[in-house]
């Protein structure tokens, strides 16, 4: 079964917004395949080779551990990108997730299912996974020719949303969830179907995790201290971008959204999930959830995501398509990948069973 996601969501408020007067969020959805699996985190370790814990990156192949913006512009410096839009060669990352036996402890990488981007789909049958990536328009507000018009981020913009060291429901961030697909759910990110929680029960469908960034930003630093501080979330009753951002961040920037697919499917074992357990731990030792993050650095060529933005507002861009935008083919983005720079570390791309998570993280 293929799951489709949000863009689904477009359609049905649409309907709604005819009688309600609002405006409702338009998109960009495009598949960046995987560049590269390794243990290194430009924003959080810069030049530490190798980082803490494991990631998957996607997006522009000039990728490195330090990515300094007064030296590097991912732009100008990637010959080629593994996202649909071939202007897009920013980096995008997310942990792994890893699969702990109960039997004896040892782990195993979690798959990934390549996720459905609609009618005429080229990228599905032949991406092998990476992230769904989401430039989003606010949700709701007043009509407006400019009411859902966003600034696209500059140059040398950086940030991330999610903190690794929370393990407590009470100290949750917003937009860190995740969905048990096959269970019947709807596809809005971080409702009442989704669990800031890693689910405690089988997914028939495997598992859909969600990263919602903020979308406000304060017009003057392209990075903070904690890489958090310059962005905001909308005041709003969802995670999703309202019409609106708070006077310590007032410009409005496009909301970004991670959606990575996790194939548990061979794992649904049901002892595997007695008594509220479950056996799935992310590559910084995270068993519940609560700590997944992602980190976003900025890499368009010149105006292109504003023309993308822009685009999306008068409706001219559906799902990956994009006249506003270059496009390019699965094969080209698939083949764009980059040697990892930990040499001779397994991390378990392959398969492979590991004693302990990579770096010997230990799980708490």
């Amino acid at each position: 079964m293929r799951y489709r996601s949000i863009i689904l969501l477009g359609g049905l408020l649409a309907q709604e917004s005819t009688a309600q007067n609002v405006n409702v969020g338009r998109l960009l959805r495009f598949a960046c395949s995987q560049l590269v699996i390794e243990r290194t985190d430009p924003l959080v370790n810069p030049g530490l080779v190798p980082s803490p814990h494991t990631h998957q990156i996607v997006g522009g192949n000039s990728f490195n551990a330090s990515m300094d913006p007064a030296e590097l512009d991912p732009s100008t410096a990637s010959t080629c990108t593994t996202c649909s839009y071939s202007e897009d060669f920013s980096n995008y990352w997310t942990a792994s997730l890893y699969f702990r036996s109960p039997e004896n402890g040892s782990y195993r990488m979690v798959p990934q299912r390549p996720n459905f981007m609609g009618q005429d789909d080229e990228w599905h049958p032949q991406n092998g996974g990476g992230i769904t990536v989401y430039y989003m328009t606010p949700f709701g507000g007043p009509r407006g020719s400019n009411n859902g018009r966003v600034t696209a981020f500059p140059p040398g913009f950086r940030m991330i949303a999610g903190n690794p060291d929370i393990r407590q429901r009470n100290q949750t961030y917003p937009g860190i969830c995740h969905r048990c697909n096959g269970n019947g759910a709807g596809f809005t990110p971080c409702d009442a179907s989704d669990t800031a929680e890693l689910p405690t029960k089988i997914c028939p469908g495997g598992i859909r995790g969600s990263v919602t960034f903020p979308s406000c930003w304060d017009g003057k630093n392209l990075d903070s201290p904690d890489h958090m501080s310059h962005v905001a979330y909308s005041p709003s009753n969802t995670v999703l971008a309202g019409a609106s951002c708070p006077e310590s961040h007032p410009i409005r920037i496009p909301q970004l959204m991670y959606e990575m697919l996790w194939d548990t499917r061979e794992f649904n074992d049901p002892k595997y999930f007695e008594g509220g357990k479950q056996p799935f731990v992310y590559s910084f030792g995270d068993p519940t959830g609560y700590g997944q993050h992602g980190d976003y650095l900025f890499g368009w060529k010149g105006d292109a995501l504003q023309r993308g933005m822009d685009a999306v507002l008068g409706q001219d861009c559906v799902n990956d398509r994009c006249h506003a935008l270059k496009f390019q083919s699965a094969k080209d983005g698939v083949a764009c990948t980059k040697a990892t720079q930990v040499e001779g570390e397994v991390v378990g791309r392959g398969g492979e069973w590991l004693d302990a998570l990579p770096n010997g993280v230990p799980v708490q």
